[in-house]
Formats: structure tokens, C-alpha cells, sequence
């Protein structure tokens, strides 16, 4: 099966397990798990930063799969700071040349961070996914995982 067709039948599969499931943080562990499974190892940490409604600004750790992750994240700091600041996808094919990486396991060497969107448009969190292989991620990353944060929270 290829990348696209696998990020497909994840997404359908997602979407069935939450529907009828409101408790966000299940939600996230579903596919951080699933994600991980499916990518393993080219997936060498992958989970989720959820916006902290009691730190304006600031992104905690969420579900996740893979190494100790870094505890809190601000706006605009790192690569997750950065996709939260900005509302859109942020894909770095070398973390050391990003200006501010935040380095929560020196083994990274790429990442692609995901914006995931509440319905009523508000940013929730970030998915955030690294290999320790330098460019590891590409458009069809990008669009099977952004398919994936558009349903995650609408299923």
C-alpha cells in the first residue's frame, strides 16, 4: 500500500473510532497510536500539543507516542510554537537549520507539525510527528496528516 493510500484508510479509520467519542484527549491517543503503528520507524515520535485554556499562548503536552516530550511549548517558539502561531502547517526537513528548534530529543532529525482546529475554528492543538531520518517528510505527509487533523475533531 502506498503512503497516500495508508494515510486514507487511517483517516477512515480514525473517524470511526471517534465518532461518537467527545472526550478529546481520546481522540488524540487514537491517532497518535494508530499514526505511530502505521509509520513505525520512520515515525520516531508522534502526538499532540493541545492549546492550554488556563496559559493563553502556550501549548502542553498531550497523548503521545515515542520518547519523553518536551512538558510546555509557547507560541511562536520551535516548530510546534511556530504552526501554533501561525495557524498552518510547518514541515522542517533539517531541525537543526530551523531557527529556535526546540531539541526534546536530540535524536530528531525532521518534523512536520500540524495545526488541529476545534469546529468552531479555534486552534485545539498541534500534531506533531519527527523521524530521526533528515528529510523525512513531504507533500504527501503533509496532506494525509492535515485530512486526518480535519476530521479528528469533527468526527
Amino acid at each position: 500500500m502506498s503512503r497516500a493510500e495508508t494515510y486514507h484508510a487511517l483517516k477512515s479509520e480514525i473517524e470511526s473510532l471517534a465518532r461518537g467519542e467527545s472526550y478529546r484527549p481520546a481522540r488524540y491517543a487514537t491517532a497518535a497510536c494508530l499514526l505511530s503503528q502505521a509509520f513505525a520507524p520512520r515515525f520516531f515520535w508522534t502526538g499532540f500539543y493541545v492549546v492550554d485554556p488556563d496559559t493563553p499562548g502556550e501549548l502542553v503536552v498531550g497523548p503521545y507516542q515515542g520518547t519523553l516530550g518536551c512538558l510546555r511549548i509557547p507560541f511562536g517558539k520551535g516548530v510546534c510554537g511556530e504552526a501554533a502561531e501561525r495557524g498552518e502547517t510547518v514541515l522542517v526537513p533539517d531541525v537543526h537549520a530551523f531557527p529556535g528548534h526546540i531539541a526534546c530529543d536530540s535524536r530528531s532529525r525532521s518534523e512536520i507539525v500540524v495545526p488541529v482546529f476545534a469546529p468552531g475554528g479555534d486552534l485545539a492543538a498541534v500534531l506533531d510527528v519527527d523521524s530521526t531520518e533528515p528529510d523525512a517528510f513531504d507533500r504527501v505527509d503533509q496532506d494525509g496528516l492535515e485530512a486526518i487533523c480535519a476530521i479528528l475533531l469533527a468526527a
